[in-house]
């Protein structure tokens, strides 16, 4: 049915690779592309060894516009999915309008010299889409996406008025590593060390970043894992969602980290192990947050021993037919049963499958439009049926509890 482009062979890379091809009703040709071709060609002979579908493994240059360029037009793709670093977004977004091509991304774009991600950039795009006659979706991940999606729907059935939206992200699993990062180090440690916001009645309120005193925490009771400490975070679907969701009052984001991860973190920031800027050593220019990701254990090789559980979801408060109401949308996903469906652990299974269900929407002409759209502009029912049918149901639950964050 459709033709498919995949930039980004990391391990989320790998996820959407790997659900595409158990849709081979849908995905025709599935072409993954990557700066270092050997990571396409692991991942090529894992598909073909787990469900006999052969996809073509390419190599380019995600900075570079002329290079993906010239991958569309060799294989000529209805959609270029974009899991390669927020900081590429742009580059490849050129690529796609030159080429007139739809295209989809899980995180929002963020300048390579500056810790600060945000939709403007992305949003700058609309008439030229518009105009060129593609589609642009953006943050087609679990949060931001799934999150976004779980607002819509409770916003069109559950309610006529959300007032309230918490966002809580819980990772209850066990790599045995003594400190990593599940996904990219570098993309994940600029996210944390970043100055929290959250909305509160028409105003972004600024406080501390997670790893300096002051930082906003309160412990939440997960379903089926317990109790966790959770921090307040500023997250990119907030800003889309505020937008969007029209009479939000107030929007937060909270996801938990162990004291051993912040302690390792802390030590790090205060090393200058954390920065962007780049500085000399014995001659050359080298940026301490790259050297760092050398360091640390590839994502994508934490899957095999990975156990426990992830629990993400929303929950909303509002009104409903005159009377106050409470809900709680979430996902319970774990990492064993990730590794063993497609090698993987669950941060990058709950960002793979949304990017799938999103492609398949968009290649069966169900999501359409022409211009740049947020998860949450568009009908939210067939992607809730969708991670029902491709491996991350969801629940459901009245919550009426005040959250003591």
């Amino acid at each position: 049915m459709g033709k498919i482009i995949i930039i980004g062979a990391g391990g989320v890379g790998s996820v959407v690779a790997h659900k595409c091809a158990q849709n081979p009703d849908v995905f025709t040709r599935i072409v993954l592309a990557s700066r270092t071709i050997g990571k396409c060609r692991k991942v090529k002979a894992r598909i073909r060894e787990m469900t006999g579908i052969s996809i073509t493994a390419e190599q380019t240059d995600a900075e570079n516009v002329k290079k993906t360029r010239a991958l569309i037009k060799k294989h000529k793709p209805d959609l270029v999915i974009n899991v390669a670093l927020p900081y590429q977004d742009l580059a490849i977004m050129d690529a796609c309008l030159a080429e007139k091509v739809n295209y989809l991304d899980t995180a929002n774009y963020e300048p390579k010299d500056k810790a600060k991600f945000e939709y403007k950039w992305q949003w700058a795009y609309q008439s030229r889409f518009k105009k060129a006659g593609i589609m642009a979706l953006l943050g087609s991940g679990f949060d931001p996406g799934v999150t976004n999606v779980f607002t819509a729907y409770a916003r069109k059935h559950l309610f006529d008025r959300i007032r309230t939206l918490d966002i809580l992200d819980c990772n209850a699993g066990s790599h045995g590593k003594s400190f990593a990062t599940n996904f990219n180090p570098e993309i994940n440690i600029r996210e944390l060390t970043q100055i929290v916001r959250h909305w509160d009645r028409g105003t972004w309120i600024k406080t501390p970043p997670i790893i300096e005193e002051g930082s906003i925490h309160f412990d939440f009771d997960y379903p089926e894992v317990g109790p966790r400490p959770s921090y307040l975070l500023f997250h990119e679907e907030l800003e889309s969602l505020v937008r969007n969701i029209k009479g939000l009052e107030r929007a937060r984001f909270w996801m938990t980290f162990s004291e051993n991860y912040l302690t390792h973190l802390r030590v790090l920031h205060n090393l200058g192990l954390t920065r962007i800027d780049p500085v000399d050593y014995e001659g050359k220019k080298i940026v301490p947050l790259q050297f760092l990701k050398a360091l640390l254990p590839e994502p994508a090789t934490l899957a095999e021993n990975y156990t426990g559980k992830t629990v993400i979801g929303c929950i909303m408060k509002g009104e409903k037919d005159g009377k106050e109401k409470g809900v709680y949308i979430y996902n319970v996903c774990d990492h064993a049963e990730c590794y063993k469906e497609v090698r993987s652990q669950a941060i990058s299974y709950t960002t793979g499958v949304p990017a799938m269900i999103g492609a398949m929407l968009m290649i069966k002409g169900i999501w359409k439009g022409k211009g740049v759209y947020n998860m949450e502009e568009l009908d939210p029912d067939p992607f809730m049926e969708g991670l029902n049918k491709y491996g991350l149901p969801w629940k459901l639950a009245e919550y009426n509890q005040e959250l003591k964050g």
